[in-house]
């Protein structure tokens, strides 16, 4: 009795149903996107962006709608960015979490139809070589995509291609699994089932942006001071393979401490070639021929515009079409927003954008028409020079100076980048300099190095021929001569010695800090040479 009834038993759970594997669902295409993107970290602001292989990155939010079954399932997500880092995905919005997260590794390709069709049916078509005809019949596919590809036919076995005929080779559907858009995917659950609206953000490589600036001069007024046009642009870059349509854009200034190598996390799906081989032609009596490698190597002539390929891979239940573009350039004329986010900005476009696949999108977000800034000559002189050692005097450096406030017409963050700076002429605006803006916040100084000066020469050293004693009492005389070559007056910059190192007297100005030297401005007077005299010792004199 008790081995009846532990077959009985063994019988009920033979034929109990085995566990149900999780239903697949796919998720709709976004209903809503929205891009913010990060520039490169390491790139400095008069470094260009590397259009081949950009370093920066890009967080993407999706919203999309799923329909979930009762119980568990997986829930697949298409069109998802090339470049996206799957370990920093996070889907909100279903009703039982997620139990596990996969990047689908491999796309739809040539190497995957055929892996998927393996001992299944395709139709093979080729040329009747007696009558040109197109001749259609069912194969099985025998081997993987691995070398030659085989196929068994009615005719027996054989590997495609190594007739010497056109062939096509036409699936009648796509495996299971395969897409031709990178794949993420979540299994989850829920208890009861239902339409779900879900958000899906993460992290993708690929990406960069840059600021290029432009100001326009205006004539000179009183004190020297002139009022400016500054037009800035944002420059986006997408290397992906994927477009985000109708997205809302942000972009993120400042230096961001990145510790992932995210290029390294993408790992981007696979589309593998079909590569068909075949054994080589002649017997073992006969031997194989010997090839002519210096044939080989020769350069082929271009075939022919409207040359038949030679094979032909077809999918009948899917069709895919795709238009190339070189590097789609959009411009549109829209001014940004400006949001902190923590220490960095974010500057947010006020409409809607498509961020285009290997493609650039350019974004106005500044427009100063009435920036009020003045040119600025800045000389150094050293301690330990002397005078009578000086044979010719130096050029000043021209700087280019204003104040990110309100007042002088600007007043937000400015991001770094690239300037070029014009002057109005008796024939037009010309390029006057090309210079590099850093990160500027607001309320900040803002000087821009333009040149050296071909007008404003300083000649800056100390009085006594003895050298300097850097730990006595006494004070050395030190002397600046400063020329204006130019028909108005100039301010000059002169920078006295290292802040901290030197006690300073300068008669009848006021010495000031600034980045980090003692400093002092005057003004030179046109076509003009003044000479200035002052005093400095040593810091740690006793």
């Amino acid at each position: 009795m008790r081995v009846a009834a532990f077959l009985i038993a063994l019988c009920a759970a033979c034929a109990a149903p085995m566990a149900q594997a999780r239903e697949v669902v796919d998720a709709s295409a976004p209903s809503d996107l929205s891009v913010t993107i990060y520039r490169d970290p390491s790139r400095y602001a008069d470094e260009e962006m590397e259009r081949d292989n950009p370093q920066g990155f890009a967080m993407i939010s999706e919203t999309r709608t799923v329909t979930l079954p009762a119980g568990e399932s997986t829930i697949r997500f298409i069109g998802v960015a090339e470049g996206m880092v799957g370990v920093s995905a996070i889907v909100t919005g279903l009703p039982g979490g997620t139990i596990e997260k996969n990047r689908n590794a491999e796309l739809l390709s040539p190497a995957a139809l055929v892996n998927g069709a393996l001992g299944n049916r395709v139709t093979i078509t080729r040329g009747n070589p007696a009558t040109g005809e197109a001749v259609s019949e069912d194969a099985i596919v025998r081997t993987r995509a691995d070398g030659g590809l085989v196929l068994e036919s009615a005719a027996g076995f054989e590997a495609v291609r190594c007739a010497g005929l056109p062939e096509k080779l036409t699936f009648n559907r796509v495996p299971d699994g395969l897409s031709a858009k990178p794949v993420f995917s979540v299994d989850t659950r829920s208890e009861t089932g239902g339409t779900y609206e879900v958000v899906l953000t993460y992290i993708s490589w690929g990406f960069d942006w840059q600021a290029n600036y432009v100001a326009n001069l205006g004539e000179k007024g009183r004190g020297g001071e002139f009022s400016m046009q500054w037009l800035s642009w944002l420059t986006l870059l997408n290397d992906n393979d994927q477009s985000f349509e109708n997205a809302t854009l942000q972009i993120v200034a400042g230096e961001l401490n990145i510790e992932s190598d995210f290029e390294e996390l993408a790992e981007a799906p696979v589309a593998r070639p079909l590569r068909l081989t075949c054994y080589p032609i002649g017997s073992t009596a006969l031997g194989s021929p010997v090839r002519d490698y210096r044939q080989e190597l020769a350069m082929p002539p271009p075939p022919p515009a409207m040359a038949m390929m030679s094979d032909q891979i077809i999918v009948t239940a899917q069709r895919r079409s795709s238009t190339i573009q070189e590097t789609p350039l959009a411009v549109q004329a829209l001014t940004a927003s400006e949001e902190n986010l923590g220490d960095l900005k974010l500057f947010r476009a006020p409409a809607r954008v498509n961020v285009s696949a290997k493609g650039l999108k350019q974004v106005a977000f500044l427009n100063k028409s009435a920036v009020k800034g003045r040119y600025l000559y800045i000389a150094d002189c050293d301690p330990y020079d002397w005078y009578g050692d000086i044979e010719e005097p130096y050029s000043t450096d021209v700087y280019l100076v204003t104040k990110n406030e309100e007042e002088k017409g600007l007043g937000q963050s400015l991001p770094q980048g690239a300037m070029n700076v014009f002057e109005p002429t008796s024939r037009g605006a010309q390029l006057a300099a090309s210079t590099d803006l850093r990160d500027f916040a607001v309320g900040q100084d803002i000087e821009l190095f333009l040149a050296e000066s071909a007008q404003v020469f300083s000649t800056c050293a100390r009085e006594a021929e003895r050298r300097f004693d850097d730990e006595g009492r006494k004070w050395t005389k030190m002397r600046v001569e400063l020329t204006n070559a130019n028909r108005h007056e100039v301010r000059v910059r002169l920078r006295l010695a290292p802040s901290g190192d030197f006690d300073v007297r300068f008669s009848g100005k006021r010495v000031r800090v600034k980045n980090g030297y003692d400093s002092v401005e005057l003004r030179i007077p046109a076509n003009s040479t003044r000479e200035f005299d002052w005093k400095l010792r040593s810091f740690y004199a006793e």
